[in-house]
């Protein structure tokens, strides 16, 4: 991952998506677009689907650190948060 990481110009897709991300409403906070971005990034890599990308995360300390997220510390986005992140999902389409 640390060459994905290396390869891919994350700020100048960030720039692109941002305009078109969900702005926040009331409710639970929004995850953040660089998180979200890269949790869809990991699941078109390894066929992850909503819930196996949330299971991924709890269970893996790598694939939390590439998305940017430490256990304990930052809320691990649900599969429902993970589904519902649709701009990165038809932007990147």
């Amino acid at each position: 991952m640390s060459e994905m990481d290396a390869v891919v110009p994350w700020l100048r897709l960030e720039a692109l998506i941002a305009p078109h991300y969900s702005k926040p409403r009331k409710g639970r906070p929004q995850m953040p677009l660089p998180v979200m971005l890269r949790i869809y990034f990991l699941q078109q890599w390894y066929g992850l689907s909503d819930p196996g990308a949330e299971e991924t995360l709890y269970d893996m300390h790598s694939m939390r650190d590439f998305v940017g997220l430490e256990l304990g510390q930052d809320a691990i986005p649900d599969e429902t948060t993970i589904l519902t992140s649709a701009t990165c999902r038809s932007i990147t389409s």
